[in-house]
Formats: structure tokens, C-alpha cells, sequence
């Protein structure tokens, strides 16, 4: 499902125009990211998951097109946790 389609039925369901939907999700997205960005970043939507903020270490890597070593860096990333009714639900 891509962006559009995701306005598309949001606006559908909750019977409103598809700019107002449209502004919704980009709040959301929004504030879920200002969420994230914060120390202990993390985001629970009951019955959904939690979104949280991840730290990888450095390390080495391969090139594999050319097998050449090299490093990569440490880095935040975004770890997705599926809760109980997302589960039932796939």
C-alpha cells in the first residue's frame, strides 16, 4: 500500500476530504519521527507496537561487488515491535 492509497482510505473511513486525511498522516509521521529523535525515543501504540530508537555499533563490512573490506559506522536506526492485535490480526 503506498501513501496515497493509505490517504485514500483513511479519508474513506473517517468520511473526510482526502487533504484533511492528507494532513493527518503527515502529522503523525511528524510527530512519531520528533518522538524518535529525542534520547529514548520511543513510540507505543496500544494494539499496534511500539516504535523504538536503536543504536548500531560500528563495524566491518565486505564490498560485494569488489570484496573490498570496509567500515561502516555506528548509527541510529528504527526498530518496529507488532503488538497483539497486529499479530492476531496477519
Amino acid at each position: 500500500m503506498t501513501k496515497a492509497e493509505l490517504v485514500e482510505n483513511m479519508a474513506k473511513d473517517a468520511k473526510i476530504s482526502k487533504a484533511a486525511a492528507g494532513s493527518a498522516l503527515d502529522s503523525f509521521i511528524a510527530n512519531v519521527t520528533k518522538a524518535l529523535k529525542k534520547k529514548d525515543g520511543k513510540v507505543t501504540l496500544v494494539g499496534f507496537g511500539t516504535f523504538t530508537k536503536i543504536r548500531r555499533k560500528a563495524r566491518k563490512g565486505r564490498n560485494p561487488q569488489t570484496g573490498e573490506k570496509i567500515k561502516i559506522k555506528a548509527r541510529n536506526a528504527v526498530k518496529f515491535k507488532a503488538g497483539k492485535k497486529l499479530k492476531d490480526a496477519v
